[in-house]
């Protein structure tokens, strides 16, 4: 168990029942997931730079990123639909609460 996990479940959670009355313990605000995603401004026409992006946000969250496409085309900016323009990744129970850690 992550170390932020466990001080949210012993300390934090009974403040926060205790301060705002709630009676039930699922009424208390906690965390599903943290999406951590990244737009690529010149990567539509560039591969090297969504190659870079996606190596860069799997080494900050320890997960392989999804590429992100265009779901419209915009020819202002060059863009058609389905082509690459950013890329996330989506973060759930132990490693959610590890980055959260390291990132605070």
């Amino acid at each position: 168990m992550a170390r932020l996990e466990d001080r949210f479940h012993k300390e934090i959670t009974p403040r926060l029942k205790e301060r705002f009355n709630y009676t039930n313990i699922w009424q208390v605000p906690r965390l599903k997931k943290i999406v951590i995603n990244m737009g690529l401004g010149e990567g539509a026409q560039d591969n090297k730079v969504i190659e870079d992006a996606l190596n860069e946000l799997g080494m900050i969250s320890g997960q392989r990123p999804v590429t992100t496409k265009a779901k419209k085309a915009i020819a202002n900016f060059k863009i058609r639909k389905g082509s690459a323009v950013g890329c996330k990744v989506t973060l759930r129970k132990d490693k959610m609460y590890e980055f959260l850690d390291r990132l605070i």
